[in-house]
């Protein structure tokens, strides 16, 4: 039964927010979950927008607020959901992004080749799971999609997810950038479900419009913006160098007694219990550690690098339509070699280009459905609208260079 005990936490984007079941406090004061603390939103963005330090648990608690909202609402149109379902659906989304490793998405992929965000997000919850005598089973079913109503895990991932509507809203509050505000109250209520399927009435759809086309400015503004882009990807060419060197044998240098050193000198690709114990103490204050130790290592292109990031003396980076002629960056990167009296092959690290992609509304994922008045369901690319059209599926592609100064 819930408990009478109540906790108002102040948000600085939707005000009050309330906590008042027993295993919400239980999962919001366990240690892997409270590690989110300690996990910036948006990585490097701040060094564009000062504002944008928010962290992992700011997005957490919003998401949770905006599914309370949407629970109620879909509960009033007369939408059964259970006791357990409510509790259960409200601790996954608290949940959803447990598994994020330091500076979130710049770093996927780095630290832990070839492991998501999302798999990391299940192994704690299972972990969580054993801690809370398993009153998350419920909880991980819908995460994971395997249980008997869609419509509660396409509110924690799918095309028009509570966890979107949070972090646009969230990262457009934070940095000031007004293109992302987007209507999320008028989207929740007009939400709906029909054969158990999340839809959208016929009346909000001008709110999705809205929706998708923040989503797209958001991307290209902030999140892919090119100085951004020329921080984040420093930050993975630091730790991409401190591998190479941990190769070369140069270990004795490199270690810095945090959760780092295992995932950069001994981890397999494995998640092993030990893998997982390390990565739920590791944040971002190691990685931010590490850089300031390199920045004095005698490995000229590892100090250049971290010098540089902790400075704000960005690699320059331009962003272009068509790709990069490998000609033009192998001259940059000759000059760059000359320059530091270094090898080519090193000034990879200095000078090198990437491709950036965004789509912003995916038609081989979950879709937005609408349901209109007479009963019938659409997919919102279908939807005689001017703004929604085949192109928005379309994804934009666009190349990248970032080189030393």
């Amino acid at each position: 039964m819930p408990s009478t005990k109540r906790k108002i936490i102040n948000d600085p984007v939707y005000g009050f927010i309330t906590i008042n079941h027993p295993l919400i406090f239980q999962v919001v004061g366990h240690p892997f979950y409270q590690r989110l603390r300690r996990i910036h939103q948006m990585a490097l963005a701040q060094l564009v927008y000062p504002g944008a330090v928010h962290t992992r648990l700011h997005h957490s608690l919003g998401a949770y607020h905006l599914m309370c909202q949407a629970v109620l609402e879909l509960k009033n149109k007369g939408i059964e959901i259970t006791p357990e379902e409510d509790v259960a659906v409200k601790a996954a989304i608290l949940l959803h992004d447990v598994g994020h490793g330091p500076f979130s998405h710049a770093l996927e992929h780095v630290l832990l080749p070839g492991v998501h965000h999302e798999q990391m997000s299940l192994r704690i919850m299972e972990a969580m799971n054993e801690d809370l005598n398993n009153q998350l089973d419920l909880a991980i079913q819908i995460f994971t999609g395997n249980y008997h109503k869609p419509f509660l895990h396409q509110l924690i991932s799918g095309q028009l997810d509570v966890d979107r509507m949070d972090y646009l809203t969230r990262d457009s509050f934070f940095t000031g950038v007004s293109e992302g505000v987007i209507g999320y109250d008028r989207i929740l209520k007009m939400l709906a479900v029909q054969d158990d399927e999340l839809m959208v009435e016929e009346k909000g759809i001008y709110s999705v419009e809205k929706f998708l086309i923040a989503r797209r400015q958001m991307y290209w503004q902030v999140y892919l913006h090119k100085t951004v882009l020329a921080g984040e990807k420093m930050l993975v060419k630091i730790i991409e160098r401190v591998r190479y060197l941990y190769s070369r044998g140069e270990a004795a240098s490199l270690i810095i007694k945090s959760p780092v050193d295992h995932f950069l000198n001994h981890f397999t690709g494995e998640m092993t219990e030990c893998s997982l114990e390390e990565f739920c103490r590791l944040d971002d204050e190691d990685v931010l550690f590490g850089i300031k130790y390199w920045s004095r290592h005698s490995d000229k292109v590892l100090s250049t690098l971290c010098t540089a990031l902790l400075n704000r003396n960005l690699l320059k980076c331009k962003v272009q339509e068509e790709p990069v002629d490998e000609n033009f960056i192998a001259g940059i990167r000759k000059d760059i070699a000359s320059r530091l009296n270094i090898s080519e092959e090193d000034a990879t690290f200095l000078a090198f280009t990437g491709e950036a992609v965004n789509t912003t509304y995916k038609l081989g994922d979950e879709r937005i459905k609408i349901l209109f008045k007479d009963g019938s369901v659409k997919d919102i690319s279908q939807v005689n609208s001017p703004l929604i059209h085949q192109t928005l599926s379309t994804p934009v592609k666009k190349f990248y260079f970032c080189a030393l100064a």
